[in-house]
C-alpha cells in the first residue's frame, strides 16, 4: 500500500537539494543485494533526518537499527564539531556492511557502531543524549521508549519509523504482530504525558517525540 502519493514524492525528491553520493551508493548497492532492502530509510526521509539533525545541532545520537548505515550518515550530517553517533545492529552481516560504508564516510570517526542486543545496551553507553532514531524490531517499540524515557533528559528528540507499517495501521481490522505492535505504540505515546508527538506522513509514517 502506498502511504504517500508515487508523483507527490516524485515532485517531493526533484525539489529536494542533492544527497551525498555515498548515501546515493548505499542506496544502490541496499536495493540491489539485500533480500529486505524495502527497509532502507530511502532518499526523501535521508533529508528529513539530515535536515532535524541539523536543526537540533545534537552532540551525541543514537540510533538502533543501523541496518545498512544509510540513516546513520544521514543523522550524523548534523553532528556538532565534537559530536559522536552511537548506533546498534542486532544483526552482524549488516553491520559489517554499514561499518564498510561508515570507512568511507568523513563522519567515520564520529560513528560508534555496536554489534547486539539494544535492549541490553542502552543502558551500558552513558551518554547524554540529544537525539535518538528507532528503527528496530517493532514488537519491541514500546520497551525501547519506556527504557530510553527513564534515562533521556527534558527536551532529547526520538524519532520511531515505520508508524504505518506499510499501511497495515490504517485497515478497520489490524492484522499481523508489527502492525498490532505498532497501532499500541503509537496509542501508547499518544496518552504519555511525558512527552509532545506529532506523527509526519513521510515514507511508511515518522513519530517524532520530545521529551517535556
Amino acid at each position: 500500500m502506498h502511504i504517500l502519493d508515487p508523483l507527490a514524492e516524485h515532485y517531493a525528491l526533484e525539489h529536494s537539494s542533492s544527497l551525498d553520493s555515498l548515501l546515493d551508493q548505499i542506496h544502490a548497492y541496499t536495493l540491489e543485494t539485500h533480500t529486505e532492502s524495502h527497509m532502507i530509510s530511502g532518499p526523501l526521509q535521508g533529508h528529513l533526518l539530515s535536515m532535524i539533525s541539523k536543526m537540533i545541532q545534537p552532540k551525541r545520537i543514537l540510533e538502533i537499527g543501523t541496518f545498512t548505515g544509510y540513516s546513520a550518515l544521514c543523522l550524523a550530517e548534523g553532528l556538532t564539531p565534537d559530536g559522536i553517533l552511537h548506533t546498534i545492529e542486532l544483526r552482524a552481516e549488516d553491520a559489517n556492511t554499514a561499518k564498510g560504508f561508515f570507512d568511507k564516510s568523513v563522519y567515520g570517526k564520529k560513528i560508534h557502531l555496536h554489534v547486539g542486543d539494544a535492549h541490553a545496551m542502552i543502558d551500558g553507553l552513558l551518554e547524554n543524549w540529544d537525539l535518538i532514531f528507532v528503527d528496530a524490531d517493532k514488537t519491541g517499540y514500546i520497551d525501547y521508549y519506556e527504557q530510553l524515557m527513564k534515562i533521556v533528559k527534558p527536551g532529547t528528540w526520538l524519532i520511531f519509523d515505520n508508524m504505518f507499517f506499510h499501511g497495515e495501521v490504517l485497515k478497520e481490522v489490524i492484522k499481523g504482530k508489527n502492525a498490532k505492535a505498532i497501532h499500541e505504540f503509537n496509542e501508547h505515546v499518544q496518552q504519555d504525558n511525558r512527552s509532545e508527538n506529532t506523527l509526519v506522513t513521510v515514507r511508511d509514517g515518522l513519530m517524532l517525540i520530545r521529551k517535556r
